[in-house]
C-alpha cells in the first residue's frame, strides 16, 4: 500500500542527573566535591533512505522515544550520553509540527535533528566557590524535547505527468522510462504515483512522475486530488497530457482548462509552473483536428507535441525537448524550515509560573521546572538554600511576588513547602 502521510509522536531522551559526591581518600584532607555530570539524552534524527518509497512503516508504530543519558557518579565520572535514535524516511519527506503546521525540515540528503535530547545535569563540582566549598546539591538533567509531527512525502521528480484519467500518462512513462506501471483501458488504473528515470545517454537523465487521480474538483480534494497533488509540488516542469481524439467523450481543450484550474486552486505557484502540452492518441484523430488543437495552445504560448504513446511515435522529440528545457529551469524545489513563533523565545515554557494569593498566603504554582530543582535542595543546608534563593530571583519569581504586594514576614508556598518572605 502506498502511504504518503503519517502522524507520529517523538520524545527525545532525558539527560542524566548531576551527582552530589565528595572525595574520600585516606591521607587526603578536605578532598572537596567530585560529583560528575549527567550524560546527554539521545536526539531523534531523521535520515533520507533512497531504498524507501512510502511511509507505510509508520502505520504500525506511532511513538518513537530515544534513550535517556546516565546519571553522573562520584570521582568526577560523567554519565554516558545516550545514542541518537535514527528514523529513516523516503527522500523528499517534509516534517511538519502537527499542532501548527509549521515546516520543521525537508529530509533530502542531510540528516536532521528533529527533537533534541536534554543536556546533562551538572554535578556539585560546578557549584564549588571560594565561599561555598561544600555544595550539597547538583543540577537535575533536562528533559528531552517532545512533540507530535506529521510526515508528508512529496516525490522528488523533475517532470510531472498530469491530465485526466485514461489519456495515456502511464503508457507514456512506460515507453520513455524504466517504469512499468499497470496499464488498462479504464479510469483510475493508476492509483499510486509512479516514478521513472528517463535516460538520454551516459550522464544525462531526469526523473518523471505519473501523478494519478486528477479530475474536476481535485483542488478541493475530490477523487484522489489532495492525496496526490502534493507530489506535483516539487516538479520543475509539467507535461500536460490530453486526448486529442476525445475518445472518452470529452473535449481535450476543456479538459486542459479544468485541470489547470484545479492546480491553481491547490496552489498559485503550482498553477504558474511551466507546462508542455502533449497531445496523445493522434492515431484516432484526423490531421485537421490536431492542427486546430495545436494552434489553440501555441496561440496561448504553450509548446505542443502530438504523439502516439502506444507505439512511441513522437516521444523521442518530446523527451529531447524536455531535457533541453530542464537545463534552463531552477533545481527541484526544497522546503525551507520555518522559525518558531517569537513568543516561544520570549517566554519559554520551562520557566513559566503563576502567583496566586489565598488567605494571605502567596502560592507559586504551575512551575514543574521549579519542582525538579526543589527535589535537589537540602533544607538543612545553608548554601543549598542560598542557591534556591538565587533561582527564585533569576527566574523572576521574587519580582513577581513583590509586584503582587508581598511584604516582609508574609508566607510563601511553593509545592507544599512554606517559608517566610524576607527582603
Amino acid at each position: 500500500m502506498f502511504v504518503d502521510i503519517a502522524k507520529i509522536h517523538l520524545k527525545a531522551g532525558n539527560s542524566g542527573d548531576g551527582a552530589v559526591s565528595f572525595h574520600r581518600e585516606k591521607y587526603v584532607a578536605a578532598g572537596g566535591p567530585d560529583g560528575g555530570d549527567g550524560g546527554r539524552g539521545g536526539n531523534i534524527v531523521f535520515v533520507a533512505d533512497k531504498n524507501l518509497s512510502t511511509l507505510a512503516d509508520f502505520r504500525y508504530k506511532r511513538k518513537y522515544a530515544a534513550h535517556p543519558g546516565e546519571n553522573g557518579r562520584g570521582g568526577r565520572c560523567s554519565g554516558k550520553s545516550a545514542d541518537d535514535l535514527i528514523i529513516r524516511v523516503p527522500e523528499g519527506t517534509v516534517i511538519k509540527e502537527t499542532e501548527t503546521g509549521r515546516i520543521i525540515a525537508d529530509i533530502t540528503d542531510t540528516p536532521v535533528v528533529i527533537a533534541k535530547g536534554g543536556n546533562g545535569g551538572w554535578g556539585n563540582t560546578h557549584f564549588a566557590t571560594a565561599t561555598r566549598q561544600v555544595p550539597r546539591f547538583a543540577k537535575r538533567g533536562a528533559e528531552g524535547e517532545e512533540l507530535d509531527v506529521t510526515l508528508e512525502l512529496k516525490l522528488l521528480a523533475d517532470v510531472g505527468l498530469i491530465g485526466f484519467p485514461n489519456v495515456g500518462k502511464s503508457t507514456l512513462i512506460s515507453v520513455v522510462s524504466e517504469a512499468k506501471p499497470k496499464i488498462a483501458n479504464y479510469h483510475f488504473t493508476t492509483l499510486t504515483p509512479v516514478l521513472g528515470v528517463v535516460r538520454l545517454g551516459e550522464g544525462s537523465s531526469f526523473v518523471m512522475a505519473d501523478i494519478p487521480g486528477l479530475i474536476e474538483g481535485a483542488g478541493e480534494g475530490v477523487g484522489l486530488g489532495h492525496e496526490f497533488l502534493r507530489h506535483v509540488d516539487r516538479c520543475r516542469l509539467l507535461l500536460h497530457v490530453i486526448d486529442v481524439s476525445g475518445s472518452e467523450g470529452r473535449d481535450p481543450i476543456e479538459d486542459f482548462n479544468k485541470i489547470n484550474h484545479e492546480l491553481s486552486v491547490y496552489s498559485k505557484d503550482l498553477g504558474a509552473r511551466p507546462q508542455i502540452i502533449v497531445g496523445n492518441k493522434c492515431d484516432l484523430c484526423d490531421e485537421e483536428r490536431i492542427e486546430e488543437i495545436r494552434k489553440y495552445f501555441e496561440d496561448k504560448g504553450y509548446t505542443f507535441f502530438p504523439i502516439m504513446a502506444a507505439i512511441a511515435e513522437g516521444t523521442r522529440e518530446l523527451i529531447n525537448y524536455v531535457a533541453a528545457t530542464l537545463q534552463k529551469l531552477p533545481p527541484i524545489k526544497r522546503f525551507e524550515a520555518e522559525p518558531k513563533p517569537k513568543e516561544d523565545y520570549l517566554k519559554p515554557k520551562e520557566r513559566s509560573f503563576n502567583i496566586r494569593v489565598c488567605e494571605g498566603v502567596y502560592i507559586v504554582e504551575n512551575a514543574p521546572w521549579l519542582l525538579n530543582i526543589m527535589n535537589d535542595i537540602d533544607p538543612d543546608d545553608y548554601e543549598s538554600l542560598q542557591y534556591f534563593e538565587r533561582v527564585l530571583r533569576s527566574s523572576g519569581i521574587i519580582e513577581a511576588l513583590e509586584k503582587s504586594g508581598i511584604k516582609e514576614g508574609d508566607t510563601v508556598s511553593v509545592y507544599d513547602v512554606e517559608f517566610d518572605y524576607i527582603k
